[in-house]
């Protein structure tokens, strides 16, 4: 491997202002992160050095900051500059393996469905009656749903080995088979560890096991259409006359 972890972080800072202009605040920021994220990886006695961070540990790293308090904007800003500092790299030619390659950036804010107001939506995300195994699934589904931006049909045929509680991330394989991973909130974590504990093993009823994370009430795994119909419901129960269609969602 050629060169010294400090000098290249220096030459990648160098390269940033140099070829891309980037403020010398922004250097700063950069050069913080990068420190913070190397005292991390040597405390937890992960990758030996930022040259050899593996997808995992990053992700790790970013729930851990997320866990500390971090705003969505700080760890979009931290992801930022790893992604950048691996693109430059990978560049130079001193790594062959970029680990952020395939993780999503945190949502600065949920984005509202269209055409339904800020208050309709939280309004829809609370009509599931949690008390039952069938409205928990329903409250599991809506915040991971709102949380990731999942498609219907991602979401309904999510399976348990692509959830991390932990690292507080979704793997989700989408279109052109590009595996993509998602990081959702403590909301979304939340009712995902009660529908999983509480609900799911109920829902299952003994049928042969499946590995789906949401369960229709046969036990078997949701249609889009199973999906719909309940969202229509919801929808009359709170008295949402808007005409709304799947890709409202």
């Amino acid at each position: 491997m050629k060169g010294e972890v400090p000098d290249i972080v220096k030459g990648f800072l160098d390269a940033l202002w140099l070829e891309r202009g980037f403020s010398q605040n922004t250097l700063v920021a950069y050069q913080t992160d990068l420190k913070h994220f190397t005292e991390w990886l040597k405390e937890k006695e992960r990758a030996p050095s930022l040259l050899e961070v593996p997808s995992q540990d990053l992700l790790e790293y970013l729930a851990y900051r997320a866990r500390g308090g971090a705003h969505p904007r700080t760890s979009a800003r931290i992801l930022s500059c790893l992604r950048t500092f691996y693109r430059y790299l990978l560049r130079e030619q001193y790594c062959k393996v970029d680990p952020t390659l395939n993780i999503a950036s945190p949502r600065l804010g949920r984005v509202l469905p269209k055409d339904l107001s800020e208050a309709e939506v939280l309004s829809l995300l609370k009509a599931p009656d949690v008390q039952g195994p069938m409205g928990l699934r329903d409250k599991a589904l809506l915040e991971v749903l709102y949380a990731c931006g999942l498609r219907v049909t991602e979401l309904v045929t999510l399976k348990l080995e692509q959830i991390n509680l932990q690292q507080g991330v979704v793997r989700v394989l989408g279109k052109g088979e590009r595996e993509r991973l998602v990081p959702f909130g403590d909301e979304a974590a939340f009712w995902l560890q009660r529908y999983l504990t509480d609900a799911r093993p109920v829902l299952s009823k003994g049928n042969t096991p499946t590995n789906t994370v949401f369960l229709s009430n046969r036990g078997t795994e949701m249609t889009r259409q199973t999906f719909w119909h309940r969202i229509k419901q919801y929808a009359t129960q709170i008295g949402i006359r808007k005409i709304l269609s799947p890709h409202t969602f």
